[in-house]
C-alpha cells in the first residue's frame, strides 16, 4: 500500500471478512467513511441514496425516511408471500456505487483512492459484488485502485471475479494469514455477550449491527442454543433483504442447531422454511429437493398438517418452477397434496385455511399458465381474490392480495387482453404503490400500445422508486426512441449499459438512435459492441454495413452485407444494398447478380421495375 500511493492519495484499509464484519464487511467501512464525511450542504445526497445506504449501514435508517416501502417490506413477517428477486440485491450494489461515484466526483476525480481489502478470501458474496462492480464502473473513471489481501494460493480464484479486459488496477497480495487471536475463555466471552445483549435490547437494527460479535461471543462461550437464535437471526434478516447468498452463510449448521437445541418444534420448522426458501429463490433445485425430501419431509412426517401442506408446496415449486426440465404433473400433484392437508387441519383457523387455500392454488395457477392454459389461471387468481375480499379483514394479507391482482394482469399480457391488463396492473399498484416493478411492467402495454405519455411517466416512477437497475432504462430507451428524443434515448440506454454492459437491447438501441442522430462513428462502435455478443444479428450487420458505405468504408461495408445475407438470404434489401456496393466497387457483373437476386424475391410491380431499370444498367456496365 504504501507503494501504490502516491503523496496527494487518499487510503483506506479494511476488512472484508464476512465472520468479522457480516455481508457488507469491507464495503460498509469505506462507505460509513464517505457518509461521515458528506458535508452539511450535501446532506441531500445522504437521504437520496438513503435506501441503499441502510442495508450496510443500519444505522442510517433510525434518521433518514426511506419513503419508498413496499408491501414486500411492510408485511408482517407471518404475510410475507413474496420474495424479492436474486439479483434484486444487485440494484443496492449500484446505488451505492453512485453514491461513491458522487462523493468522489466533489472531491476531485485527479486524487487517487486506495481500497485495500484485508482477508478478501473470506468475503461475503454482496461484498465482493460490490468491489468488482465498484472496479468495472469507476475504477478508472474516477482514479480509484484496489490492493487486496488473499490467503495464499487464492489470488486467481479471487481475481476471477474482476473483468480482465476492463483497464482497472487490481493488486493481489498472497499473503500468509496472521496468527489466529488467542480463545476468549468461555464465561469472559458469555460475560461480554451478556452484557452487549443488555446494551441492544429489542432494537433489531442495534442487533444486525453486532451480529457478527454476537455470534463470535456466543460461539467462544460455547452456547449452542444462542448461536442458533442469532445464526437463524442473520439468516431471516438477509433473506427478507434479498441477500440469499449471504443468508444461507448464517444458515451454515443451522438445521443441526435446531435439531438438537431449538426451543420448540415451530422453530425448528421456520428454520427449515427459511432454508428452503433461499434454495428457492436462489434456484437451487438440487439442494432445495434435497432438503425437501430429506430432512424436512422426516421432520414433518408426524407434525401438524398445515406444516407437511406448505411443504408440498415448496416441493411442488422445485418441481414446477425450478427443475430443468420442469415436472408440472408432479408439482401439480404436491400441490393437491398440500391443499388436502391444509383442508384437514384441525388447528388452523378459518381466516387462516382460506389464505393457505389460496396460497396453494397461486401456484397452480403458476402451472396453469406454464401449460398456456391462460383463462384456467386467471380464473384461480379471481376465485383467490374473491375468497380473501369474502372471509378475510380488509388490513390482512394486503401483499398477497395484491400478488394475486398483479398476477392476472401477466396472465392478460400473454393472452393480448392489454386493456384489462393495464387495469389489473393499476389495481395492484394501489395496493402496493411503491413496488417498482408494477411500473416497469406496466409502462410496457402502454408502450405496446402506442401510448408513449403514459409509459414514459410510469418508467420515470419505477426509476424514482427503486436503487438502479437496467432493465427500467433499456425500457426508458426504447420509449424515448419512439416519442423522437434520441438524445434523451441515448442517455437512458447509457445508463442501462453502464449498470449492466452485457445487453444487447441498449446496444442495439443506442446504435439506431446514434444513427438518428447523424453520429456514424458512434452508431458504428454500438452495432459492433452488439456483435460482439450475438455475431447473429443480421440486421445490426446490414445497419452497420450501411454506415460503413456512408464513411466511404467500402470493402468493410461489403463484408458485413456478405455476412448478413449468410444469415438471412431470402432478404431482398440485403442483395440490393449489397449491389450498391459492388457497383461502387467497379464489380458491375456481381452488383448484377444480386439484382437478379432481388428480383426473385419480391412482386410489388414498381419495385420490381426499380430493380430491372438498375440491372439493365450493371449489365451495360459489366459488358
Amino acid at each position: 500500500m504504501a507503494e501504490m500511493a502516491l503523496p496527494d492519495a487518499r487510503t483506506w484499509t479494511v476488512s472484508c471478512d464476512f465472520d468479522l464484519g457480516g455481508p457488507w464487511a469491507g464495503a460498509k467501512e469505506f462507505l460509513q467513511s464517505l457518509a461521515a464525511e458528506a458535508p452539511l450542504e450535501r446532506d441531500d445526497l445522504i437521504q437520496r441514496h438513503a435506501l441503499e445506504l441502510g442495508y450496510p449501514l443500519p444505522q442510517i435508517r433510525k434518521s433518514r425516511m426511506v419513503e419508498s416501502s413496499t408491501l414486500t417490506d411492510l408485511a408482517p413477517a407471518d404475510e410475507r408471500t413474496r420474495n424479492y428477486p436474486a439479483d434484486r440485491a444487485f440494484r443496492i450494489v449500484h446505488g451505492l456505487i453512485d453514491f461513491v461515484d458522487a462523493c468522489k466526483r466533489a472531491s476531485g476525480t485527479e486524487t487517487p483512492w486506495i481500497i485495500a481489502c484485508d482477508d478478501y478470501s473470506r468475503v461475503g458474496m454482496i461484498g465482493a459484488r460490490f468491489f468488482s462492480e465498484l472496479m468495472r464502473r469507476r475504477g478508472e473513471q474516477l482514479n480509484i485502485r484496489l490492493l487486496l489481501a488473499v490467503d495464499p494460493g487464492c489470488a486467481d480464484a479471487m481475481c476471477a471475479d474482476f473483468d480482465p479486459s476492463l483497464k482497472v488496477d487490481v493488486a493481489v497480495a498472497d499473503l500468509p494469514g496472521d496468527a489466529p487471536p488467542a480463545a476468549l475463555a468461555p464465561d469472559v466471552a458469555a460475560r461480554r455477550a451478556q452484557q452487549l445483549e443488555e446494551k441492544i435490547g429489542d432494537d433489531l437494527l442495534e442487533r444486525q449491527i453486532a451480529l457478527p460479535e454476537l455470534i463470535r461471543l456466543w460461539g467462544a462461550a460455547g452456547r449452542p442454543d444462542k448461536l442458533l437464535q442469532y445464526r437463524y437471526f442473520g439468516l431471516e434478516t438477509y433473506h427478507v433483504q434479498g441477500l440469499y447468498s449471504d443468508g444461507l452463510r448464517y444458515g451454515e449448521g443451522v438445521a443441526e442447531l435446531a435439531a438438537s437445541h431449538a426451543p420448540d418444534k415451530l422453530t425448528r420448522w421456520r428454520v427449515l422454511l427459511k432454508l428452503l426458501n433461499s434454495h428457492i429463490v436462489l434456484q437451487d433445485g438440487k439442494a432445495g429437493l434435497q432438503l425437501a425430501e430429506g430432512e424436512a419431509a422426516k421432520f414433518v412426517e408426524n407434525e401438524r398438517p398445515l406444516w407437511r401442506g406448505q411443504l408440498h408446496y415448496l416441493t411442488a415449486m422445485l418441481y414446477a418452477r425450478y427443475s430443468k426440465p420442469r415436472d408440472l404433473p408432479k408439482g401439480e400433484d404436491y400441490l393437491d397434496r398440500g391443499l388436502a392437508l391444509i383442508e384437514q387441519d384441525p388447528d388452523l383457523p378459518e381466516s387462516e385455511r382460506h389464505f393457505h387455500s389460496v396460497f396453494n392454488r397461486n401456484g397452480l395457477a403458476m402451472i396453469r399458465n406454464f401449460q398456456g392454459r391462460y383463462k384456467d389461471a386467471i380464473e384461480l387468481c379471481r376465485a383467490g381474490v374473491a375468497r380473501l375480499n369474502t372471509h378475510l379483514s380488509e388490513d390482512k394479507h394486503r401483499l398477497h392480495r395484491s400478488v394475486l391482482v398483479y398476477n392476472i394482469g401477466q396472465v392478460c399480457v400473454a393472452l393480448g387482453l392489454l386493456d384489462e391488463a393495464i387495469q389489473h396492473y393499476s389495481d395492484a399498484m394501489q395496493m402496493d404503490p411503491n413496488y417498482s416493478e408494477y411500473y416497469n411492467d406496466r409502462a410496457g402495454v402502454f408502450l405496446r400500445l402506442g401510448r408513449l405519455e403514459e409509459a414514459h411517466a410510469d418508467y420515470l416512477r419505477a426509476i424514482e422508486l427503486s436503487a438502479p437497475y437496467f432493465e427500467v432504462f433499456t425500457n426508458l430507451g426504447q420509449c424515448r426512441r419512439r416519442m423522437g428524443d434520441m438524445e434523451g434515448a441515448v442517455a437512458a440506454y447509457s445508463r442501462a449499459l453502464d449498470l449492466e454492459p452485457n445487453q444487447l437491447l441498449a446496444w442495439l438501441g443506442r446504435a439506431k438512435a446514434n444513427e438518428e442522430l447523424g453520429r456514424g462513428d458512434s452508431a458504428i462502435a454500438d452495432y459492433s459492441a452488439a456483435l460482439g455478443r450475438d455475431p447473429a444479428q443480421w440486421e445490426a450487420l446490414a445497419s452497420r454495413g450501411t454506415l460503413y458505405y456512408e464513411a466511404g468504408n467500402l470493402l468493410a461495408s461489403l463484408s458485413d452485407f456478405d455476412d448478413a445475407l449468410k444469415l438471412k438470404a431470402q432478404e431482398p434489401d440485403l442483395y440490393q444494398n449489397r449491389a450498391v456496393v459492388l457497383a461502387d466497387l467497379g464489380r458491375h457483373g456481381e452488383a448484377a447478380q444480386d439484382l437478379q437476386s432481388a428480383l426473385k424475391l419480391v412482386s410489388e410491380e414498381q419495385e420490381v421495375l426499380t430493380l430491372q431499370e438498375r440491372l439493365d444498367m450493371e449489365l451495360r456496365k459489366a459488358s
